[in-house]
């Protein structure tokens, strides 16, 4: 679902320094030559297509695997995260807790709706508090808040995205989702390789610029109203919000996940994915995104 992928780079034009022996050593990378995009992109474009494959055959069968679907990428994103972590800063997050926390999250959503999710959720911190209890004093704040995190950042907000396949027009709400952001992140990549030029956030993400930012933006206002219309019967105006928040809402996704990975000092989240790093390198612009989409639609297309 979405490396300092198309969207993170979605302001290619600024130029990179070359790579020190330290920032080798930290992304442990000898890595193939890469487009002005920054990434192999025929690669990354690939390995989009399977993923938006597999979702886009979970909702056009039975909607409900799309759950299933959720909750595989949840686990391979949390332990990621949790890798990262421990990678970066000695990080220990309390993994068994988060891991099964994180599937009652996204499958008591589908049931009970925003209940089922929330006492998931204050179930897995407190089973987080007491696992903690086995490493001992030291550390113990520093971990538990890195386990919240984990649970917060990853399955909680993804379970808004299999909230949004719940109701009877819920694939058609999922597809606008993932329409939008893929629209974002693909009107931002084009934009900033054309154009970029004054980079948005230069110390956490050198490669976005304003100039990605305005491609994503007409892009996602677009696809908003387009998606809007024509799949939920809603108003042209309520598209073009849509789409406007989800581009922003998959902005600071992606610049959050790049302050995390430099914070910690690494390149990707993971490697499983050719050409984009970890899953949760492309899930940055996502999980926020679905949280917005599920509010909006949910007062927009009441159902």
């Amino acid at each position: 679902m979405t490396s300092d992928r198309t969207s993170d780079v979605a302001g290619a034009a600024a130029e990179q320094p070359e790579p020190t022996e330290e920032s080798r050593v930290t992304t442990g990378s000898t890595a193939a030559p890469s487009s002005r995009a920054g990434r192999n992109v025929p690669v990354s474009i690939a390995v989009g297509v399977v993923l938006g494959a597999a979702v886009l055959v979970s909702l056009l069968t039975v909607r409900q695997i799309f759950v299933g679907v959720v909750a595989v990428a949840v686990a391979i994103g949390t332990i990621e995260l949790a890798g990262a972590l421990k990678r970066g800063a000695d990080i220990r997050v309390t993994l068994p807790p988060v891991l099964i926390g994180g599937q009652a999250m996204v499958w008591l959503s589908w049931p009970f709706g925003r209940n089922g999710l929330l006492a998931a959720f204050v179930l897995t911190v407190l089973a987080c508090m007491v696992w903690r209890f086995r490493g001992g004093i030291e550390g113990y704040v520093r971990d538990l808040g890195a386990s919240v995190l984990s649970a917060a950042y990853v399955p909680l907000l993804a379970s808004f995205a299999a909230m949004l396949v719940v109701p009877e027009d819920g694939v058609f709400r999922v597809l606008c989702f993932m329409i939008l952001v893929v629209s974002s992140d693909t009107g931002g990549f084009i934009a900033g390789v054309l154009f970029g030029k004054h980079p948005m956030a230069k110390v956490i993400s050198p490669k976005k610029s304003w100039e990605g930012f305005a491609g994503s933006m007409t892009a996602g206002i677009a696809a908003g109203i387009l998606t809007m219309t024509l799949m939920l019967d809603g108003q042209w105006w309520q598209g073009a919000l849509f789409g406007a928040a989800l581009v922003c809402t998959a902005t600071i996704g992606d610049l959050v996940e790049s302050l995390i990975k430099r914070d910690l000092k690494i390149k990707d989240m993971g490697h499983l994915l050719p050409g984009h790093g970890g899953l949760m390198d492309r899930l940055d612009s996502l999980l926020p995104s679905a949280v917005v989409s599920w509010l909006l639609l949910r007062l927009f297309v009441p159902h």
